[in-house]
């Protein structure tokens, strides 16, 4: 049998996004991103706080931790709450810069926070790395060219 080598991008959707054994869901990855922001706030992230945060039962936290800790993406220390592996971080870190991304990108074009939130969570799990690095391009492409940028908003409002 003859294996061919994948592409980088190939290979990090298929660790990111076609794995399911390996790969988060679109909930653990919500459960993932949120337990990094805690820790970055209060330097610690507990069931409660994540429960709070999430809107949703506490047993259903506990339930996910335990999951994405077989999983190999954190694990509970006492005294200090859960902490994020390394490999969990790396989750985290790469929805945190797709999250970053798709806020900069629509705050370009003036929708307002509110919308942009309900507007990321609905498409943010659906889209592949490829595609954010190109909106990360895009909204480069008008940050550096801000008359094309009011050329266009100007092009919308006709």
């Amino acid at each position: 049998m003859r294996f061919t080598r994948l592409p980088p991008i190939a290979q990090v959707w298929l660790i990111c996004g076609g794995m399911p054994q390996t790969a988060p869901s679109q909930s653990a990855e919500d459960y993932l991103e949120r337990i990094y922001e805690l820790i970055e706030e209060k330097g610690y992230a507990r069931v409660v706080d994540i429960a709070s945060s999430l809107e949703v039962k506490q047993a259903s936290v506990t339930s996910m931790v335990q999951k994405l800790g077989e999983l190999g993406y954190l694990n509970y220390e006492k005294y200090r709450g859960l902490v994020l592996t390394e490999k969990g971080r790396e989750v985290a870190c790469r929805i945190q810069r797709r999250h970053g991304t798709l806020s900069r990108f629509f705050s370009l074009f003036g929708v307002d926070v509110e919308t942009q939130k309900k507007d990321i969570e609905g498409i943010e799990h659906h889209l592949s790395p490829a595609t954010v690095d190109v909106l990360e391009d895009l909204a480069q492409f008008f940050e550096d060219h801000p008359d094309t940028l009011k050329q266009f908003l100007k092009s919308r409002k006709k």
